[in-house]
């Protein structure tokens, strides 16, 4: 079988790569490039940069497969990029990783999959692609490895790209990944992983905001949960939900915290953020907590909304233990989630996905 494996330099996407090689099928490497690296001439995050394309490359020919890079800047640009600006300077706090893999690599790639006569697509995801005996739906599981298991990331999957997506990593652990990279002699074995937002220089958020938006740039105030001033800010886009670090709040947070009945010297969190008035709310841990919400743009991985609730799990942000919940359906591409015991820290613009046992329902983007 002739099948494009997407990568990205990294020892996730080379054993992916090298396994179906070795398995007999003919295996295409492609990369992408995604973004101009040069700006400021400061660092980037450690994934899809220059050098990891020149990665990928000598492991391509180590393995002995074709290797092309597929320009993707432009596309990347807008439909992840602006909007992870708009995200931040609303309030609220985007997944770029995940609206990368719904808005632009999955459909770049299976586009030059068909260019290239090829009938898969791979990559080093840690998931797992099941089509029952019984029926001809694909399902999406989780990754057997839950501490590497990326399934969250990919819940905006359709029926068409599940048909045709492999995950040769979903059934193995990371430990037993690096040692069959070393096996094989992979430049990239011990090579880091990466957890950083890519295009963003020196991880510092809020100074590519403000150089793409100095607009955002806009003092407003901190108040805590009772309406009382406690600080100022410089932007509401240098916040996000549960945050503590840098509230920059004044001595009157004592003031606030007996207004309040908050302890006078308990730690105080990001509990909203409001880009309408430019006000961030701090408040106690106790604050943080949320019984329901509501999910947007609503990817169903069945390919339809289910009939009626559903008893599921949800989870919320990438390392957060999914809780058990009942999903209620409120249209083709809307859901409410009530969630058994509330949760901490939901937080708009992250994505909701949704589970049952390690199966992937569908997912959405929170409000």
């Amino acid at each position: 079988m002739r099948i494009v494996a997407a990568m990205s330099g990294g020892v996730d996407s080379s054993v992916a790569a090298a396994l179906l090689a070795e398995a007999g099928h003919e295996v295409i490497g492609l990369s992408m490039q995604l973004y101009d690296q040069r700006e400021g001439r400061v660092s980037f995050g450690s994934c899809c940069t220059l050098d990891d394309l020149h990665d990928a490359r000598r492991v391509a020919a180590a393995i002995g497969i074709p290797h092309y890079i597929l320009n993707l800047e432009r596309q990347f640009e807008a439909h992840v990029v602006d909007n992870f600006v708009s995200e931040y300077r609303q309030g609220r706090t985007p997944l770029p990783c995940a609206r990368c893999n719904s808005e632009l690599k999955f459909d770049a790639l299976m586009e030059r999959a068909r260019g290239l006569g090829a009938d898969a697509v791979a990559t080093g995801h840690y998931a797992r692609v099941e089509r029952p005996t019984d029926g001809p739906r694909y399902l999406l599981r989780r990754g057997l490895d839950a501490a590497k298991d990326q399934s969250y990331f990919l819940f905006s999957l359709t029926q068409a790209q599940l048909a045709r997506a492999l995950f040769p990593l979903g059934s193995l652990t990371k430990p037993e990944v690096r040692a069959l990279a070393r096996e094989r002699h992979l430049l990239v074995a011990d090579k880091r992983d990466s957890h950083e937002i890519c295009f963003v220089a020196n991880n510092d958020y809020a100074g590519f905001i403000e150089r793409r938006a100095p607009e955002s740039r806009r003092a407003g105030l901190v108040v805590d949960t009772g309406g009382h001033v406690v600080g100022r800010h410089e932007g509401v886009h240098r916040f996000t939900i549960g945050q503590r670090k840098g509230l920059h709040v004044s001595g009157r947070e004592a003031d606030s915290g007996r207004a309040t009945g908050t302890p006078v010297h308990a730690p105080l969190y990001v509990t909203a953020i409001s880009a309408a008035d430019n006000t961030v709310v701090v408040g106690s841990r106790d604050a943080l907590a949320r019984g329901t919400l509501a999910v947007s743009e609503v990817n169903w991985i069945a390919g339809h909304a289910p009939s009626s609730p559903l008893r599921t799990t949800v989870q919320i942000r990438s390392r957060h233990a999914a809780a058990p919940a009942t999903l209620h359906p409120t249209g083709a591409v809307r859901a409410t989630v009530e969630f058994d015991e509330p949760q901490s820290a939901i937080t708009p613009g992250q994505a909701a996905v949704f589970y049952v046992e390690d199966e992937v329902i569908g997912g959405g983007w929170i409000d």
